[in-house]
């Protein structure tokens, strides 16, 4: 019952972290010549494998 609920938020999260990476590309370019890691992509990875392992579950 709540597994359609749980697919639709991971997947409008993952969409808004793939949003927030591309508006803050130029402040994660500063930080990189600033020599300061910035972890985007973790966030987005880590969406997108929940989102998969939901996807994968359906009947």
């Amino acid at each position: 019952m709540f597994e359609p609920i749980r697919r639709a938020t991971l997947f409008a999260l993952y969409q808004l972290s793939v949003l927030a990476g591309i508006c803050l590309l130029p402040v994660a370019l500063v930080a990189r010549r600033a020599g300061v890691p910035f972890p985007m992509h973790r966030v987005v990875a880590s969406l997108a494998t929940s989102y998969e392992k939901t996807k994968d579950a359906q009947p």
